[in-house]
């Protein structure tokens, strides 16, 4: 008899044990899931946030986790690519293993997992994109840390026309949702100045066939031209206009991917303008990049800090302020419960603002450039 309860008793732990471990939570650990590209034009931006994400885990983990559990994080390549990050997003649903989906990467890729995770109920967290629809205040799993894209684009003519006074804009945009939000946003912000594009180009997404679209705008001969692609595209289209001698200035928006843009352009890219939702990574002056940088070094001594890495970081902090709210008794509904209640976020000095209707962290947006020798500057501070 004593046997048989023993064997009761070992199945009785064992059962409690698993029930522990559902949807990420063990008594010792929590596990969150990361669905972006780390491979192909897209990947750079996928590895930098998860850099990020791990740099703040790691530093989390190294102060006894969160609760008692260590942070984890478990990546799964989409390629950059809805149909893959769809699949890859029903199977960590269906794994039942992950607390909530964390740092995303890309407007094509959110369109077709963002209603999987809302159906299921999974926080879908830092998603490193502006889109629109992901502001959407009914959206209650959806949790923004970035300013959007309206927002960016609202601050590129702002610089290129209220301060420079140039006439004629033109905008090359990735062919999908990512670039007709940035199409959007600026014939928006255009509009609102009585002005309207001399000439757009689209591309196909995960490809590098600029060159049409780059002779296309040089006819139109703009003054500007505002793009909005991954870096892999946006190099190519940049070094292919030095060539023929496309004397415009180029406008980038921030999901280009800043540190592999410069790393694949260097000095050809002097003048190119990007803007940027999160602070300057290499101003240590700032208590939340000092924290960040110290945090990066702590992961991977050979890192070099960048403002993807920063964004995935911030995001990471975000996610680690959930769980420390939520306390010791947790599950996913409760988490994010606690997510949605959450108001001011205060990471090191940077205050991320939530509310009612506002599911977006931050609104800041300023700009930089890449100076002669191949560095990227801080430009000005944008709005």
């Amino acid at each position: 008899m004593k046997q048989v309860l023993s064997g009761l008793t070992a199945l009785a732990l064992l059962l409690a044990g698993q029930a522990s471990a559902q949807q990420g939570v063990a008594p010792e650990s929590v596990t969150f899931a990361q669905v972006a590209a780390t491979e192909g034009p897209a990947g750079a931006l996928g590895q930098g946030m998860n850099l990020g994400l791990r740099a703040a885990f790691d530093e989390a983990n190294r102060a006894g986790g969160i609760h008692g559990r260590m942070i984890r994080l478990d990546a799964f390549d989409d390629g950059y690519e809805p149909e893959l990050s769809a699949t890859q997003t029903r199977d960590v649903i269906a794994g039942d293993a992950h607390l909530a989906l964390v740092g995303p990467v890309g407007t094509p890729t959110s369109q077709a997992t963002q209603p999987l995770a809302t159906e299921a109920g999974l926080p879908f967290i830092g998603p490193f994109t502006g889109a629109a629809f992901l502001r959407n205040p009914t959206l209650k799993n959806v949790f923004n840390v970035r300013a959007s894209y309206d927002a960016e684009t609202e601050t590129w003519i702002r610089h290129l026309v209220d301060e420079r006074g140039m006439k004629h804009i033109a905008i090359l945009f990735q062919d999908d949702g990512f670039g007709r939000a940035g199409l959007s946003g600026t014939v928006a912000a255009l509009e609102r100045r009585g002005m309207t594009l001399v000439a757009q180009a689209p591309f196909a997404r995960n490809t590098t066939a600029v060159r049409g679209a780059l002779l296309d705008l040089r006819r139109s001969k703009p003054d500007a031209v505002v793009m909005v692609g991954p870096y892999h595209p946006m190099a190519e289209f940049v070094r292919t206009a030095r060539q023929v001698k496309f004397d415009a200035t180029f406008v980038n928006i921030s999901f280009v991917g800043t540190d592999a843009f410069v790393r694949e352009l260097g000095a050809e890219g002097a003048g190119v303008i990007i803007s940027q939702v999160v602070p300057y990574p290499y101003d240590i002056s700032i208590p939340v990049v000092r924290r960040y940088t110290e945090a990066l070094a702590a992961l991977d001594p050979a890192a070099t800090p960048g403002f993807v890495s920063l964004e995935g970081y911030l995001v990471g902090r975000f996610t680690l302020a959930g769980l420390e709210a939520a306390g010791p008794e947790l599950t996913r509904a409760h988490f994010l419960a606690t997510l949605q209640e959450l108001r001011d976020v205060d990471i090191d000095g940077m205050v991320l603002k939530f509310g009612p209707g506002d599911n977006q962290g931050l609104d800041d947006v300023f700009l930089t450039v890449i100076s002669p020798d191949g560095e990227i500057m801080q430009l000005g501070a944008g709005g």
